[in-house]
Parts: structure tokens; sequence; C-alpha cells
């Protein structure tokens, strides 16, 4: 492939990305509700939320195919949007790339790549040379005259990001490209989205309602809930000191355990959980004596051999179910105290089997249990516990 370091029409550093007090209503309902949202030259951010959250509106505002209804966009520093400004995708130095491929059934695949380069009035040598080279980085140079019907779903997708990334824009926007994919050619387009994205130097904005993907993918993280920005940080940041609720529980947990304050250092909490004390992180102020629910991730937990003690504490179960994973085995561990889902182990134990779970306090958050019930049963329908490779 031809080196592009030397390439004069190569791109240079990514769109920077300011979003301040972003509004967008759909009638009653406020998609986004006064976002504020920063994205460094070259940064990759994931936005992660469930349906409903307002990532694809946001995702789309900045693209220019939604109109904001309040707040300002900049891109590379140029005013875009501010409620009564619009400024046209097409003027925007951006790319997208949908969750359902988006290409022209009646062009080939270099005809839907060369597409992209038609408005940079290139000369045809130089069109040609970029079409060829990006479908030989991703792998289709071999199909180059097929047209999208005759291409398997993963190839289409590679069609389109072969597209994205031709024209070298400043910014790269992701619609969920890997939602329609099975899982083997979901991650190794991931790898390449990855790869690609961060080799031609763009700024790229994701989202996506999947833990592990966002985790995999990002510099940056932006957990939405109900059109808010919830929390905006590195991935280990949110997956070790979530700050909320709603964030703990959407990128993940075994299970929730009530219990009672009975200790407060350094940001950690000594909880009394089934009458065992067991430690976690604070993310609320909170004191002795209070009413709060222990969070765990699955990574925190594992099954104790019968002679091994737990240093931090641990909880005493039976063995509910058990799930092959490849790697080892998760369980369902059924405790006084609740259920913790995802308890790994390298070998199966069987269903009805006492275990002892440990529980590591770096892995488990505490906050203040919500007064009534109403807070909890909101995300019921839409957060599972998963384990995530960190």
């Amino acid at each position: 492939m031809t080196d592009h370091a030397a390439d004069p029409g190569a791109a240079g550093p990514g769109h920077e990305v300011q979003v301040r007090g972003a509004v967008k209503r759909y009638g009653q309902v406020r998609a986004l509700a006064g976002i504020d949202l920063d994205v460094a030259a070259g940064q990759f951010l994931v936005l992660l939320g469930p349906s409903g959250s307002g990532k694809s509106t946001l995702v789309r505002s900045i693209a220019g195919v939604e109109h904001l209804d309040g707040g300002t966009l900049r891109l590379a520093g140029r005013l875009v949007s501010d409620g009564r400004r619009h400024l046209a995708p097409e003027q925007r130095d951006l790319a997208m790339v949908f969750q359902d491929y988006a290409l022209w059934p009646h062009l080939t695949v270099t005809g839907n790549v060369g597409y992209a380069l038609r408005r940079r009035r290139l000369p045809a040598t130089e069109s040609t040379r970029r079409v060829q080279d990006v479908l030989e980085r991703v792998g289709l140079d071999g199909l180059a005259t097929r047209y999208p019907h005759e291409l398997s779903g993963g190839e289409q997708q590679r069609v389109a990001l072969a597209r994205a990334v031709v024209a070298r824009p400043g910014l790269l926007l992701f619609d969920e490209p890997l939602s329609n994919l099975d899982a083997d050619l979901r991650e190794r387009l991931r790898v390449e989205i990855a790869t690609l994205t961060r080799e031609s130097g763009a700024s790229a904005v994701y989202i996506t309602h999947d833990q592990s993907e966002a985790f995999a993918l990002a510099d940056i993280i932006g957990v939405l809930d109900h059109g808010v920005l919830v929390q905006l940080d590195h991935p280990e940041a949110i997956y070790a000191r979530p700050a909320t609720p709603f964030v703990a529980r959407f990128t993940g947990l075994a299970g929730e355990l009530p219990g009672e304050v009975v200790g407060v250092e350094d940001g950690a909490a000594v909880v009394h959980v089934g009458g065992c004390p067991l430690r976690g992180r604070a993310i609320a102020d909170l004191s002795v004596g209070e009413r709060v629910t222990l969070a765990v991730r699955p990574a925190a937990t594992r099954i104790l051999a019968a002679d091994v003690h737990a240093p931090h504490g641990s909880l005493s179960g039976t063995v509910t179910d058990v799930a092959y994973r490849g790697r080892g085995y998760d369980h369902v561990v059924s405790c006084t105290a609740g259920v913790l889902t995802a308890v790994f182990d390298p070998r199966p134990w069987t269903r009805g089997t006492p275990v002892e779970v440990a529980l590591d306090p770096d892995g488990c958050v505490v906050y203040p249990t919500p007064v009534s019930a109403s807070e909890i049963d909101r995300y019921s329908t839409v957060l599972t516990a998963v384990s995530i490779p960190l």
C-alpha cells in the first residue's frame, strides 16, 4: 500500500468538537436536555446508553441531520449550529457510518467508495489511488467490481467504513455500526474500526448500547440517560468510580446488595451485608448507620476453595445456575442478602453446592439506597449483568 505519511493531501489532526447546552425536542419529549460535551482533536469518544437515552439524537445533531432547538455546536472552532444557524452536513467535513450500511445499490464497491470523493475535486488518478488504497486496507480489493447485493453483511460494512475514511474527514461518526453482525465478525470489525480511525487522525464519536464494545474502543466514554450526560471520563474511571447508580448498573454489575454503613474512611465504606462486613468505594457522602446498596462488579467476585480465607470479606451462598463461557464458568449464587450473577471460576460448581464468594473492594461501589423502588424499577427493563474484560 502507498505510504500516506508524505502525501500532501493527507488529513491533518481531527476536528475538536464542542457542544454547549444542546437541546432537542420531539413534541413534549426532550431528547437532549442541555448537554455540554468536548471531544479533543483525534480523540475517540464512545456514547453509551440504552435506547431512548439521546445518543443517536446527539450524533445526528453533530452530523447536521437534526437541527438543535437550543445550544451551540462547534467543529474545529467553527460554529455550525446555534438554534438559528445550521450548516448542512456536507459542509461540516465529516463522514458517518450507519447501522444499515446505506450503500448505493446501483454502484459497485469502487463506485460507492469513490462517491465520497466527488466533492473533493481531486484529479482522477488521485481519486483512483485513494480508493484502491482504502479497499486494500479493508480487505476488499478483490471485490471492487461487485454490487452491494453480492456482498455479505460484513463486506457491506467494510465498504461503508472505506467510504467514510477515503476522503480523510476531520470527524467520523458511527451509528451502532456493528449491531447487525454476528459476534465473531463484530469483534474483527471493531478492531478494524479502531485501527483505521486512529491511523486516519480523525476524531470519532461512536454510539452503542454494548458496554464491552464501549470499553474496548473508547479513549473517553460518555454515558447518557434520558437526554442527560451523566458521566464523561476515561473507561477505567467510569468502571472504577461510576458517578451514579445508573452508570454502575449500565456498565455491568453482578448484583446489588442492601446493607448498612458501619464505617467510612478515605472514600471507602465498610458495609454490613447480611451480617458480614464488606468494603467498597463510596460514590456519595455517606454516614455511619445509613442504609446503602453495595454494587458488585463481576470481576470483583471469586469462589473460594474450602481452606481459603477472604482477606476483605465474603458471602455464603448456594450455586443456583452455571454457564460455560469458554475460558471457564459463570455462576449464579444465591446469598441471604441477594443474588450474585456472573461469578467466575475456572471449574464448574454443581447446582445446589454451598459456596463462599470473596468480594474485592476495588470492584465494589457503595451508594445511598433510594427512598423508593421507582428509581430501580426504571432501569430494570434495560440493564443486565455483564462481564467486561479489562
